[in-house]
């Protein structure tokens, strides 16, 4: 995938349909990272977490599908997938906790990170967020911009279609004004078949 040459689409909606683009989120979205580095390195340096907020809110951590107990030793990876959820309930969500005591219930599944060899360079993170994660962080991602599959962007288009005819106040395909409309049937870059997607609730004015 050539994100250099992604079609930008910037969307400017009202406050209270913002929320619709965490779908998204949750299905799976794309960020250049710096990768080489631990998810705790890439939580703290470059989505600006504290370490308090890693320890008491994301309680579950899935590394290329796989369970991660030590966010500090797991690395990630050009390409590699990375889901982040707040508790979940349930005994399943118990087993999958990061550090749970029922992580030998998952023994199997648990990822072991690899010795080979990985710089700090940049790539392509793949990210998903759940629950409580999603609510607090989704906004911010949404904001700065995330890359998503040009048919997966048209799916989510297509069923939300209603609500966002009604709610978006601008919609900018690479810096030109377009209708919402529009964007099924525009012709994108076939040199990529991702699209950058910038999401922002309006500004309210005389306050």
């Amino acid at each position: 995938m050539n994100s250099n040459k992604a079609t930008s689409i910037d969307v400017t909606v009202k406050s209270n349909l913002i929320t619709t683009f965490f779908h998204i989120l949750q299905n799976g979205f794309m960020i250049k990272a710096r990768v080489g580095c631990s998810i705790r390195d890439f939580l703290c340096e470059q989505c600006s977490l504290s370490h308090e907020y890693i320890t008491e809110k994301i309680s579950t951590i899935f590394l290329d599908g796989k369970p991660v107990d030590n966010m500090d030793s797991a690395i990630i990876r050009d390409g590699s997938s990375l889901a982040l959820s707040g508790a979940m309930p349930g005994l399943a969500g118990a087993v999958m906790r990061s550090g749970s005591c029922y992580a030998s219930f998952r023994g199997s599944i648990t990822h072991r990170e690899s010795r080979l060899e990985c710089r700090r360079e940049w790539g392509m993170l793949n990210l998903k967020l759940f629950n409580i994660i999603m609510s607090e962080l989704g906004l911010d991602f949404l904001k700065r911009g995330i890359f998503i599959k040009l048919i997966d962007l048209k799916d989510f288009l297509s069923k939300q279609a209603d609500g966002l005819q009604q709610g978006c106040r601008e919609i900018l395909l690479n810096q030109a004004p377009v209708k919402l409309s529009q964007l099924q049937d525009v012709q994108f870059s076939s040199q990529s078949d991702l699209v950058f997607l910038s999401v922002k609730s309006e500004t309210k004015h005389g306050n």
